[in-house]
């Protein structure tokens, strides 16, 4: 009965670490309306997640498009559907890939930083510091991260998923010789506003997950540098691994 036991004790643990990571974000959202409000915390973490972030998001956006593009085009040739190559990666970029990449790419450059310096915060007993003079950690730490994720990954969602359309255009139009003005046509004619507002919607609760996440692995992090390097690795897993079942219940809900 061993084995019962040991799926117990894990499942009491993952509960505990949902429950304690969900009011951890709903405290962050609550010192949002508390003063004093650190306007500087907030812009420094813009600055960092947003503009930090731009030539990852870029790249990925880039490359992906095209890549689809190509894919695409050959799979509706043998349909004599070639048309049909930018409406799929808008669509595609749109509704799921753009979130979902840019989730990722966040997670691995943002979501690690952020539960590395937390972390090494609470190790080196700074988080502590922060107490002693009155200072409450979640709204200096935690609520300026959490709030600059959840803006700031819509907008480079957005980026990833125009860049990408101009990378298909370029790999259909100019270089596949496909008809440029089908090729936008068909975009305008069969993406509707709710394809771009769905991605954002997705892209501010990956921004809400890889915030929260990030913070609770780092914040619960102990045992020095070992303990840093493991919160660390811990928050970029279940970061993606919860972006990804995320994606599908709100694709199940929208659509």
């Amino acid at each position: 009965m061993k084995w019962v036991e040991s799926l117990g004790l894990w499942a009491i643990r993952v509960t505990e670490s949902i429950g304690a990571m969900t009011l951890m974000s709903l405290q962050s959202l609550l010192w949002l309306f508390r003063p004093p409000f650190r306007w500087r915390n907030f812009l420094q973490a813009l600055e960092y997640v947003g503009v930090g972030s731009l030539g990852i998001v870029t790249l990925t956006g880039a490359f992906t498009g095209m890549v689809m593009a190509i894919q695409s085009a050959y799979a509706f040739k043998m349909f004599h559907a070639e048309s049909l190559v930018g409406t799929t990666v808008a669509l595609a970029l749109s509704r799921e890939l753009g979130p979902v990449l840019t989730g990722l790419m966040v997670t691995g450059r943002v979501g690690s930083s952020i539960a590395t310096e937390i972390g090494t915060m609470n190790v080196t007993e700074q988080i502590d510091a922060l107490r002693t003079m009155a200072v409450n950690p979640i709204q200096y730490l935690v609520t300026p991260r959490v709030l600059a994720c959840i803006i700031m990954v819509p907008i480079l969602c957005q980026l990833c998923t125009l860049v990408g359309v101009g990378g298909a255009y370029l790999v259909a139009v100019k270089g596949l010789g496909l008809d440029q003005g089908v090729f936008f046509d068909r975009i305008v004619t069969v993406v509707q506003p709710w394809d771009v507002w769905s991605g954002i919607i997705k892209a501010a609760v990956f921004g809400l997950v890889i915030g929260t996440v990030s913070c609770f692995k780092g914040y619960q992090a102990e045992g020095g540098a070992r303990g840093v390097g493991v919160a660390t690795t811990q928050a970029v897993v279940i970061s993606s691994v919860a972006i990804l079942v995320t994606d599908y219940f709100l694709t199940v809900l929208m659509f």
